[in-house]
């Protein structure tokens, strides 16, 4: 199995996010990255809102494509929240995670991408 690197976050400003994936750079609002590649990390799959917030289902991808780090941004705000259910989840499967405001989020998954196969979801607003 060919080992992939988790795209690399060149920029974030308020409603988008700058990733380089394959030499490539894609914009996103809000980010799905996952070792290999990246995708728009739209809420409406999941019914996802700022409260409860980030589910397990909004997670499950980025296991599922070989994360072995996870990195969940609050936003910038930090209005949004994560659910108990999602840290109960990771902490079960033994799988480390980060849950900072999107700024250090991003300076996070930059630096353990360098040698983890890290995976994230990153909101770009509030």
């Amino acid at each position: 199995m060919q080992t992939q690197e988790s795209p690399y976050i060149v920029n974030h400003r308020w409603g988008e996010i700058v990733v380089r994936e394959n030499s490539k750079e894609k914009k996103y609002k809000d980010a799905k990255l996952y070792p290999g590649g990246s995708r728009e990390w739209d809420w409406n799959e999941t019914g996802t809102h700022h409260d409860p917030g980030i589910q397990p289902a909004d997670v499950e991808e980025l296991i599922e494509q070989g994360s072995e780090v996870i990195v969940l941004s609050r936003g910038v705000y930090q209005r949004l929240k994560v659910c108990e259910e999602t840290t109960d989840w990771l902490e079960d499967l033994d799988i480390p995670y980060h849950i900072e405001e999107t700024q250090k989020a991003i300076s996070t998954y930059n630096n353990l991408r360098k040698d983890k196969k890290v995976g994230g979801l990153f909101h770009s607003t509030c």
